[in-house]
Formats: C-alpha cells, sequence, structure tokens
C-alpha cells in the first residue's frame, strides 16, 4: 500500500497536493538548515540513542496499552485498549517530539528555542526539555488559553521558561503561533523554533510525525502480543493532528485498519463555532484549501479567504487549520474525519473518569466521544485502539465548572 496510496509525497514536503514550505525569505536558509540536521540526525547512530534514552529515561516509553475493561463493558461493543500517553512526563505525547527537536537545537548549535502552545502540554514539555538540555525557553501563549490553562503557564515558568501572552487576533493558537514565527524571523541565528505539531513548513510536518510515530510502532507491538491480530480501527483527537498521525503512521499499510481523527465539532455547524476542517459531512462549514502559517492545507476561512476564528471547549484543537499529511489522508478516503460537540467530550470525559479512573485531558476526550457516537457501526468483535494523548489535570478547572 505504502507504494500506491501513501507513497503521498511527490516531492520533499509534500503530501499529495498539500504541505510545501510558504516562508518569507528569512526562513528558507533555516528551513534547509533544519532539514539537512534532521536528515542527518536519522542515520546518526549518537543522536538516535541518545533520543532512545531521553525517551526511555526521561518520559518514562514505552507507555502502556491498557485494555479498559470496564469502558468496554459499559459501553457493550468493540474491545477497546487505551494507549496511555498520558503516563508520559509532562502529562502528554507532546514530550516525544520535544525532545526529538530539543537534541536537534543541540545539534545545530542553538541555545534558545521559542515555541507556542494551546492547551498548555506543548509548552511544558518544551520547557521541560530546554531544562534538562540547557536551553533557554521561550514560549508564546493567546491570553485566552492563558487563562483557561493557568496550571500549565506556572509549571513552564517553573520550569525556567519565560511565558509571553498574545493578546492579538483570537489569543488562541493561532496567534501564539504567529508571534514565535515573528520572534524565530528576528533571531534566527541563535534560535530553534520549536514547532508543535504536524504543521508548518517543510520539514516539520515529517519531522515531527517521525518524532511521535513511537506511538504506533508501540502500540502495534503491543496489541499484537495481546490479541494475537491488528486492531480495526484507530481513535484520535485531531487539532494539528501529531498525536493522530503518531498513532496512524505505523498502520497506514493495513488497509484493513480504518483510521478515524475526532477534531472539535465546538457549538454549531456555522463558521465560528466550531474548528473541525475535515467533517464537512456533518454539516461543518468554512473549510477549504489554503495556505496558513508555512503550508498549504484545508484551513477553515471566510468566503472572502480571511482565516475564521474557530472555537472549541478544548484548547488543544482550537485551530483552524490542520496538519497537511491529515488533508491528503482525508482526500484519499484512508482515513475518516468526524467532530464532535463540547458537551458530548464532556460526557466522555466524566464516563472514562468513572469507568476506568483515568481523568483524561479535554482532547483526547474528544476521540473518546467520537467513539462512543460510532457505536452503532462496530461490533464485539472489532478491536479498537484509542490514543489518550493527554492527562486531565490541566482541565480540571473547565470540568469542575462545567460537570
Amino acid at each position: 500500500m505504502s507504494s500506491t496510496l501513501h507513497s503521498a509525497t511527490f516531492a520533499p514536503g509534500r503530501f499529495g497536493p498539500y504541505g510545501g514550505r510558504y516562508v518569507p525569505e528569512t526562513l528558507v536558509v533555516p528551513l534547509f538548515e533544519l532539514e539537512r540536521a534532521y536528515e542527518a540526525a536519522k542515520t546518526d547512530a549518537r543522536f538516535q540513542t541518545e533520543f532512545a534514552d531521553l525517551l526511555k529515561n526521561f518520559a518514562g516509553r514505552p507507555t502502556p496499552l491498557q485494555f479498559a475493561s470496564r469502558l468496554t463493558a459499559h459501553l457493550g461493543g468493540p474491545r477497546i485498549y487505551l494507549k496511555r500517553e498520558d503516563l508520559l512526563h509532562t502529562g502528554a505525547h507532546k514530550i516525544n517530539n520535544a525532545i526529538g527537536q530539543g537534541l536537534l537545537a543541540v545539534k545545530m548549535g542553538k541555545p534558545r528555542i521559542v515555541a507556542e502552545t494551546g492547551a498548555g502540554q506543548h509548552g511544558v514539555a518544551s520547557a521541560s526539555v530546554a531544562a534538562h538540555l540547557g536551553l533557554e525557553c521561550v514560549v508564546y501563549m493567546g491570553t485566552e488559553d492563558m487563562a483557561r490553562q493557568a496550571l500549565n503557564v506556572s509549571r513552564m515558568r517553573m520550569l525556567g521558561a519565560q511565558v509571553v501572552g498574545v493578546d492579538s487576533g483570537s489569543r488562541t493558537l493561532k496567534d501564539a503561533i504567529n508571534e514565535a514565527m515573528r520572534d524565530w524571523v528576528t533571531n534566527v541565528r541563535n534560535t530553534h523554533y520549536l514547532l508543535g505539531s504536524v504543521l508548518g513548513a517543510h520539514p516539520y510536518p515529517t519531522m515531527v510525525r517521525d518524532f511521535q510515530s513511537v506511538i504506533g510502532r508501540e502500540a502495534r507491538e503491543q496489541v499484537l502480543a495481546a490479541e494475537k491480530r491488528l486492531p480495526t480501527h484507530l481513535f484520535a483527537c485531531v487539532g494539528g493532528g501529531s498525536n493522530a498521525i503518531g498513532l496512524f503512521h505505523q498502520f497506514l499499510g493495513d488497509l484493513s485498519v480504518k483510521m478515524v481523527g475526532i477534531e472539535a465539532g465546538g457549538r454549531g455547524g456555522q463558521l465560528g463555532e466550531h474548528a473541525a476542517r475535515l467533517a464537512s459531512a456533518q454539516g461543518f462549514t468554512g473549510a477549504r484549501p489554503g495556505v496558513l502559517q508555512g503550508t498549504y492545507t484545508y484551513i477553515l476561512q471566510t468566503e472572502d479567504g480571511q482565516i475564521a476564528t474557530t472555537h472549541s471547549i478544548s484548547a488543544g484543537l482550537d485551530y483552524p487549520a490542520i496538519g497537511p499529511e491529515h488533508a491528503w489522508l482525508a482526500d484519499q478516503g484512508r482515513a475518516e474525519y468526524a467532530a464532535v460537540s463540547d458537551s458530548a467530550a464532556l460526557d466522555a470525559a466524566r464516563l472514562l473518569s468513572r469507568t476506568e479512573g483515568i481523568i483524561p485531558a479535554l482532547e483526547s476526550a474528544h476521540a473518546i466521544a467520537g467513539l462512543i457516537e460510532r457505536l452503532p457501526r462496530l461490533s464485539a468483535n472489532d478491536l479498537v485502539i484509542l490514543n489518550l494523548s493527554g492527562r486531565g489535570d490541566k482541565d480540571m478547572d473547565t470540568y469542575s465548572r462545567l460537570l
């Protein structure tokens, strides 16, 4: 299958027509430098050994693949396994990519990193890795997200990072990325931009996917050991899409494995009420291909091409674009994308908490809600892996207010 459907890259950095490198001239050289460093790191035994060591001894990999016995019994449908990325150091899958890029920054002689964050988990992961590797760290975060993720702001500052509030636009992830890119343009000689998802200009979508693909490699081995067969379905939430592509990538060649990405349906289908880029079949409006922050992909935009405002109860899913590889998988029909509402995600979070004793991040709760909404299409013979991408500590204020 890899040679047909998913030899997706027609040219370096392209997934079908999507991806690419749409940046100001100032960033062309550092992006080439990053690409060269990453390509060299792939075959650098010392780099790979250090990366593997940090994943194991700093982040806490491998993460368990837990059979969710009580959730399975409660839903009365397929056998459900949870890939427990929430158990990683800092509380989410974001640490996998932060370690990889942190090591690249050291390799390139860049003593300073800048990062953006929405839910705060990538910011905390970046700050942790920077502290561990002795790098200066500046994290840009929308003031709207800072208010709803105050705990993670405190964690970043405790780790020595400078957290810069962004008060422009919607004051969320898109605006934080804009400011991080401005900083990078200004300080490109000594600074690496540690982008947190499969977004942005090449090589970021490919590189971040590769650093996150450890999720799917482990899950594949673990499910074969536990069940002696491949899963029938994979579920993951999709904002930019790094946790989802991290799980999906290892199964792309297995056409029997269905892949389902769950987006933020927010409060409704009208533009400005949601952050669903690929769920148009459900009536979510406003997404069409365009360029945002360095990459060509599906973007929520107004009729005259202005980037639309978005809404999600989850800061990590509140973004108008989706990773270019997801856009290509959707076009090819290799993965399916759907959206669930804020209220469905809240209900799913409560259900998982009370059946399995695990409080999920609001982002991950969307994936659980998506699975619940698909139950009529699943059977007891189906086998599901759901990526529990993060834990719910950061969202307790929202949960306690709304539940």
